[in-house]
């Protein structure tokens, strides 16, 4: 049998499980009792109390019930208070990282994630080892996102210019999946990605290889990894197709409108000002919404770019 199925809920593919899964079968299940049990007494008062004929009286007024009045303000309290405290255990647990814990520097923008690894990888998707406490520092470089793994029942909300924290630890390996669930855009719902939870040999393997994904590469090559892990793929298309900006296809060499700008040739300088100050000169017909990739492309991704979008004819 699959441990990892629920009935409901997503799969289980963390240690938080254990905590939010039962707390959350709790409320239910309380809900789901004083929801017919409050049906059921209407029901049954409406039937009892029913005026059948014109003539006859209306139930003496009921003034007061001590012990009534007592029951439905302490029970309610005391379960109230129950749940505040199962609650607030798992919230402090969930916040605070435990000893050892592996560091990965999350952002998002309009419409992608980027994770930023302490040996220098930058990686389009969340690799991590199984077992292992991971600690998530998000930001944002434009609006307002929010980072939800469903299987791992963690979540955190993603703003600009301040940092926010999630952990984790995986207790399985297999691919899962990432949502944006705070509205930012055009292509919000394209904006997801997802953890991919391995052992730990093979993350140390791709640990060595993420960290230079340019090396022995082409710059060419190593652009068409760029447009993937970069996010540029959220917002480009390269078979032609419109998106929200510019397809890649044919773009090098071609002559663009950019209204006040004028009329500009799509050549080197161009597509890097576009990079780094994507305001500078927008094409017509497309919104100023493509956020600034100043201090977050080296020199040689902006090159190894250019020379792939040299080769999209």
């Amino acid at each position: 049998m699959d441990n990892s199925k629920t009935f409901w809920l997503p799969e289980k593919a963390s240690t938080f499980v254990d905590i939010v899964d039962p707390a959350f079968n709790l409320y239910l299940y309380i809900s789901y009792f004083f929801f017919f049990l409050i049906i059921i007494l209407v029901t049954v008062f409406t039937i009892k109390y029913l005026r059948r004929r014109p003539d006859q009286l209306a139930t003496a007024q009921i003034t007061h019930n001590l012990t009534l009045e007592l029951g439905w303000t302490i029970i309610p309290l005391i379960v109230v208070m129950g749940l505040f405290f199962i609650g607030m255990k798992g919230y402090l647990h969930m916040r605070v990282a435990p000893a050892g814990y592996m560091q990965v520097n999350v952002k998002g923008q309009k419409w992608a994630w980027s994770f930023e690894y302490p040996s220098g990888a930058v990686n389009d998707t969340l690799v991590v080892p199984v077992n292992t406490p991971v600690k998530l520092a998000l930001t944002s470089r434009d609006v307002l996102h929010s980072f939800f793994i469903p299987a791992f029942r963690t979540k955190a909300d993603v703003i600009p210019n301040r940092w926010h924290a999630l952990w984790f630890q995986a207790t399985r390996t297999g691919v899962f999946p990432v949502e944006c669930t705070q509205y930012c855009g055009t292509n919000h719902s394209y904006m997801l990605t997802a953890v991919k939870v391995v052992e730990a040999d093979a993350y140390s393997e791709w640990l060595a290889t993420a960290s230079d994904p340019g090396k022995g590469k082409t710059p060419e090559q190593f652009g068409a990894i760029l447009y993937t892990k970069r996010g540029c793929s959220a917002c480009h298309s390269i078979d032609g197709s419109k998106a929200v900006g510019p397809s890649w296809k044919g773009l090098f060499g071609r002559q663009e409108n950019c209204g006040a700008g004028g009329m500009v040739m799509v050549d080197e300088a161009y597509i890097r000002e576009s990079m780094l100050s994507p305001t500078a000169k927008v094409v017509m017909g497309y919104q100023p919404v493509m956020p600034v990739f100043q201090g977050v492309l080296s020199d040689r991704e902006v090159v190894a770019l250019i020379s792939y979008i040299k080769t999209l004819k």
